[in-house]
């Protein structure tokens, strides 16, 4: 019987198309700020991907309750992670399949690859994985002469623009239906040359283009939405069908899922199973959800392979404040009401989570100080959206505020290092001593007048110098008023202990 330890070691995120992994989120983000096409996409698919989901969880008198269901759930199998793995390996290996345990990236792909050599294939087909599209293994298999073929529509969409996925749930959400048809003519074979944007047209030519590679692979690689310890049982949830032809018709079938996947009992999945169609695309139930406990003869796969894989999950696991982003069941419900990545996209996160759940994600498997993750946790307002959307309630402005002190420590001991206190440190200090004493705010209060010199005849200050120019880069400040609050009220109470002495 195998144990998990913790503290595994894990790679970075791979970076998306273009932009460097190593490049803050800032620069990249004010880059794809100016691909008005990127932001019209965006807006569109995630305006009715969220206005579809507060349809139809509006119809649950007991939406909050199930919220509360699946944190209990997930904060449980967190408790006993390590007892729950045992108990899946022990179920899924005596229903005759096979379990590999990866530590990181390297080690899940090398196996995933002695796998396909030793069944002697060269091509494989895919369902949708955030855990394959994490390791890097469409890469890796390739580089080794092995291909493998993404069956989902917005993967193929991806794979065949040699893109990268910039959304969870809707890896192709940056390309319009123009876009999509203009990738297929260039990159499939026999498409026909008159082949229209019209989505049923273009849905029509995927499924011809996959048909044959589903009836000849020999070998399905996919990820897992869940694991049940109870039973050994994996299941995928999906909107197509292509992950039903992947785990039923291929001789082998290789899953690779993050150790966090796993659930306590098979009873559990009927709390998931309300909670994440909805969340997800909006859907009261998913058309297609695949169960399947190891090998049965003469029913699917006969060859069954699972790799349970840590990259950083059990680095997750030991940090009591961000350890609840490991509860998060992938259903991008985050992305589509935040505010940030609506206006920026996916690619310029940089990692393969992108949104406000990759802010906490990533640096937390890999570690806050790594270069690639410092800007991440500053990738969000604080609005709190995320939180409000989240149908596992992972509280992520909270383990935003917990990395960015994290980040701020890690520079602050950094060895040899100087810690110079920047704009921003010398204005909370400012602002702390201040509002810590009345008289020093009423002092302050006093020199509001110079504020509305500054603002000039139409009431506004444009411009800042220092750390406000961020600020009044794109927005104007109103003047300020003519007095304070507190002065104000001064004025009325001594006003009213006149009027009463009058009385008298």
């Amino acid at each position: 019987m195998t144990t998990v330890s913790l503290g595994m070691p894990a790679v970075p995120p791979r970076g998306f198309g273009n932009i460097s992994a190593l490049e803050s989120f800032p620069k990249a983000a004010h880059r794809e700020l100016g691909n008005a096409q990127l932001r019209a996409n965006l807006g569109h698919a995630t305006h009715t991907i969220r206005d579809k989901r507060l349809r139809v969880v509006s119809e649950l008198p007991d939406w909050e309750d199930l919220r509360e269901a699946g944190s209990a759930i997930k904060a449980e199998a967190m408790e006993r992670l390590p007892e729950l793995l045992a108990q899946f390996e022990e179920q899924f290996t005596a229903r005759g399949g096979t379990v590999h345990w990866a530590r990181d990236a390297a080690e899940a792909n090398r196996i995933v690859e002695g796998l396909v050599r030793e069944r002697n294939a060269t091509e494989v087909v895919k369902v949708k994985s955030m855990a394959t599209q994490e390791i890097g293994l469409n890469e890796y298999l390739e580089e080794r002469g092995i291909a493998a073929y993404e069956t989902d529509l917005a993967e193929l969409i991806v794979q065949l623009g040699h893109d990268k996925p910039s959304h969870i749930l809707v890896p192709a959400i940056h390309k319009n239906r123009t876009e999509i048809r203009d990738i297929f003519l260039a990159e499939m074979p026999d498409v026909d040359p008159d082949l229209s944007d019209e989505p049923r047209r273009l849905a029509m030519a995927a499924r011809a283009h996959l048909r044959a590679k589903f009836l000849s692979a020999r070998v399905a690689i996919s990820g897992a939405n869940f694991g049940i310890a109870e039973t050994g049982t994996l299941g995928v949830v999906e909107s197509e069908g292509n992950g039903r032809m992947c785990v039923t018709l291929p001789e082998t079938l290789i899953t690779v899922m993050g150790i966090e996947k796993v659930l306590p009992r098979a009873e559990d999945l009927g709390v998931f199973m309300q909670l994440l169609p909805r969340s997800s695309t909006g859907e009261r139930m998913n058309p297609y959800t695949s169960l399947w406990t190891g090998a049965t003869p003469g029913d699917g796969p006969s060859d069954v392979h699972v790799v349970l894989l840590d990259n950083g999950r059990t680095r997750a696991l030991a940090d009591r404040h961000g350890r609840s982003a490991l509860h998060c069941i992938r259903c991008s419900a985050c992305m589509n009401v935040c505010p940030v990545y609506e206006r920026t996209g996916g690619h310029a996160y940089g990692s393969t989570y992108p949104g406000p759940i990759g802010a906490i994600l990533s640096p937390l498997l890999t570690g806050v100080e790594a270069e690639e993750n410092k800007s991440l946790p500053y990738a969000s307002s604080l609005c709190g959206a995320c939180f409000d959307a989240c149908p596992v309630k992972i509280n992520i402005p909270e383990i935003l505020v917990h990395l960015r002190g994290e980040d701020v420590e890690a520079r602050r001991s950094k060895p040899g290092a100087r810690h110079l206190p920047s704009q921003f440190d010398l204005a909370m200090a400012g602002a702390s001593w201040a509002m810590s004493d009345g008289a020093r705010m009423g002092v302050l209060e006093r020199g509001l007048p110079l504020g509305r010199l500054a603002a000039g005849r139409d009431r506004v200050i444009g411009k800042l110098p220092g750390l406000g120019a961020g600020w009044t880069q794109s927005r104007d400040i109103p003047a300020p008023p003519a007095e304070s609050f507190r002065h104000q009220w001064a004025k009325r109470e001594k006003l009213n202990t006149s009027e009463e002495g009058e009385a008298k």
